[in-house]
């Protein structure tokens, strides 16, 4: 028998993953905070104790929109560097990408604030969740954002920019700077520049990341 709440409907055996895409939901609209297990059980028509069943708490359900967040963050920059044009010359190729990585992940930041603070926030669970979240931790894969930044710059060193050296301490320096730069589009002093104005910051901003590269 099918539930319906919202125009959604889930079928048997799939509450836990129509409460996963509630919650996503929940978190696109106004970040992790809106994430509730119970506001997401209400949203596909069954009860808390029906909730309950499929996930231990709050934290849990978090996490789980947290590690879906993280998967539409990459998505996104891999789109973004799907669509960049090529180049003869292999060193420009790889600059391109990285770019193109980069902007993917302001690009995401911009467009979809909510499941972006999702991505990288640190749920906190009840002591009955305790045991949970070190499983939880002990799995948790690496933010495949980072994979892509980190893969690109290799890319970038197999062409001799930068020396293999420097590989780690430039993927650091790339990732905190689109990072950085998205929290302060979202929730600093840049978020009230025009579209035409934030998009040259973010241009400048990858352009020196490039650069920066260069002299690792």
């Amino acid at each position: 028998m099918a539930a319906i709440s919202g125009g959604k409907t889930y079928h048997h055996g799939d509450l836990r993953n129509a409460l996963i895409c509630a919650a996503v939901d929940l978190a696109t609209d106004g970040g992790p905070e809106r994430v509730v297990l119970r506001e997401a059980a209400r949203r596909v028509g069954v009860s808390p104790t029906a909730a309950y069943r499929h996930f231990d708490g709050r934290g849990e359900l978090l996490r789980t929109v947290k590690l879906h967040a993280q998967c539409r963050l990459a998505d996104s920059m891999e789109r973004a560097a799907a669509g960049e044009p090529g180049a003869d010359d292999p060193a420009l190729a790889a600059e391109r990408r990285l770019v193109a990585l980069c902007r993917g992940y302001v690009g995401f930041a911009v467009d979809e604030p909510g499941l972006y603070r999702a991505a990288f926030c640190v749920p906190r669970p009840a002591e009955a969740e305790e045991s949970v979240v070190g499983r939880a931790a002990a799995t948790e894969p690496e933010i495949r954002a980072f994979t892509l930044l980190r893969e690109a710059l290799e890319g970038l060193a197999k062409v001799g920019v930068p020396r293999p050296e420097g590989r780690t301490a430039a993927g650091a320096a790339a990732w905190s700077a689109v990072h950085g730069l998205s929290l302060l589009l979202l929730d600093g002093p840049l978020r009230r520049l025009p579209a035409q104005r934030r998009d040259d910051v973010v241009e400048s901003t990858l352009a020196m990341v490039v650069s920066g590269t260069r002299g690792l």
